[in-house]
């Protein structure tokens, strides 16, 4: 008998697993934080014989070199894949024992990048589970953008090759593990719920490049590619160099005089704690990014690359999370911490700063003419990406992604400031920029669909040439 557990990466919306027999297993596209397979590995009672990665990520820094020191296994990574480290070079058709009738095959299945490989996990010669990493997903695929703009639609054609080759070569009854699809910015389209599994039966009935024929399918993937985070640029080069053993051990403590001069030098001091808590009170300069979700995402695709960071929360356990989501996308070493809330965080004389929340009901009231002559009117911020905003938007709102109003805030109109996203939580980072830039803010924390409701919303007019999203704040 085999088993396979998987490791969920919740925040960055990833899968890794670990697959083997009665005494060894393989890890599939292991994270930076590789403790959780080796534990995995100890509850199953094997060794890691194998560490194989499908592809060199762009979304996250891997953890497999890492993996494969600490464990001895062999580390298998795709022949194509550039790389400044020794490895066993994968190619298509090679098949690797993990235990006594358990076998990894390796298929090539370019498409997310070009040196992409699945492996089939087969026993006794029957497959029983294929690891699809970005290629096949559960009802689309990896998006093809992220290597180079001119193989884009080269690759989105091998992506609908691969899928095939995979849905005809295996059983209905194999099941299909991807690594991205779960909310990752790698997934093209949108991922249907993989919480109950899939198998390649499924697929072939509901994943858009099995269903539709390759022109319409490549065409419809290239229209529906959203924006890349910006800190995807850096993932690819760390994993082909071989990234350095994570570092989790706690950051130093700051003080509230240490965290003014911090955010006086241009550092980011960045707030873990929930949104209504930032909003009640917080330190002046601060952003609010909440801890756990998206953190890493965020964070990451947000600040300067490179720019010490310093975290805010209310507890070492919260501080030691963050870190620890962090350092999967290459964030490794806070510059300090602090605990508490903002009164121990705010210098002696000063005082935290707040600002209040709403929903769209509220937003639709400070709207009327009544309240609101045109002089006075809101100015409404809409920080959703560009595929949101097309399928409908606040009448008269200004468009800057929350991913682009770091070095776009001189842009947003003067006035008090009502900021909303889909949901809340981006429109809450956009908060807490604009509060730190000494903005008028209001938080609507609330779903866009309660702005249909309030009458808000209308259909944006297309993008003119040279705009990056419809309606946005710039020509």
């Amino acid at each position: 008998m085999f088993f396979i557990d998987t490791v969920e990466l919740t925040g960055l919306g990833n899968r890794s697993y670990l697959a083997g027999g009665a005494t060894a297993a393989v890890a599939v596209d292991p994270p930076r934080d590789v403790d959780r397979l080796v534990e995995a590995a100890a509850r199953q009672g094997v060794r890691i014989a194998l560490v194989v990665e499908t592809h060199l990520h762009n979304d996250y820094v891997t953890g497999g070199l890492e993996l494969a020191r600490l464990t001895g296994a062999r580390y298998l990574v795709p022949a194509a894949a550039r790389v400044a480290f020794d490895r066993v070079p994968v190619a298509d058709g090679d098949v690797f024992e993990v235990d006594a009738g358990l076998a990894l095959r390796a298929v090539a299945t370019p498409g997310h990048t070009p040196h992409h490989t699945a492996y089939v996990l087969e026993e006794d010669g029957r497959p029983v589970a294929a690891f699809t990493g970005g290629s096949l997903l559960i009802g689309t695929v990896g998006r093809p953008d992220l290597v180079e703009p001119r193989l884009t639609e080269q690759l989105a054609r091998a992506q609908h090759a691969s899928a095939h080759r995979l849905a005809d070569s295996l059983p209905d009854t194999t099941a299909v593990l991807p690594t991205h699809g779960f909310g990752s910015f790698c997934a093209a389209g949108h991922s249907a719920d993989g919480h109950s599994g899939t198998t390649i039966g499924t697929e072939r009935k509901q994943n858009e490049a099995l269903v539709k024929e390759a022109d319409t399918f490549v065409a419809d993937l290239l229209a529906g590619l959203d924006d890349i985070p910006a800190y995807y640029a850096h993932m690819g080069p760390a994993n082909a160099a071989g990234p350095a053993p994570i570092d989790l051990t706690p950051p130093r403590r700051a003080d509230a005089a240490e965290l003014a001069a911090r955010l006086a030098a241009g550092e980011w001091v960045v707030d873990l704690r929930s949104r209504v808590a930032f909003a009640e009170g917080h330190l002046a300069g601060s952003f609010n990014i909440e801890g756990g979700g998206s953190l890493a995402t965020y964070l990451a695709w947000l600040i300067p690359w490179g720019r010490p960071v310093t975290l805010l929360a209310e507890s070492p356990e919260q501080i030691a999370a963050a870190q620890r989501e962090l350092a999967r996308v290459g964030i490794d070493r806070p510059a300090a911490a602090a605990t508490g809330g903002p009164q121990d965080w705010t210098a002696d004389g000063d005082r935290p700063r707040s600002f209040p929340r709403a929903d769209f009901a509220a937003l639709a009231a400070a709207l009327e003419p009544a309240v609101a002559p045109d002089a006075e009117r809101p100015v409404v911020l809409d920080v959703r990406r560009s595929s949101e905003r097309a399928g409908g938007a606040v009448s008269g709102s200004v468009h800057i992604p929350v991913h682009l109003l770091p070095g776009r805030i001189g842009e947003v109109p003067p006035g008090r400031v009502w900021v909303h996203c889909a949901s809340g939580m981006r429109a809450a980072i956009a908060a807490s920029l604009l509060d730190a830039a000494g903005r008028e803010v209001v938080a609507v924390d609330d779903g866009f669909a309660n702005a249909v409701e309030a009458g808000l919303t209308s259909v944006p007019a297309p993008a003119a040439p040279g705009t990056d999203a419809p309606g946005t704040a710039h020509p």
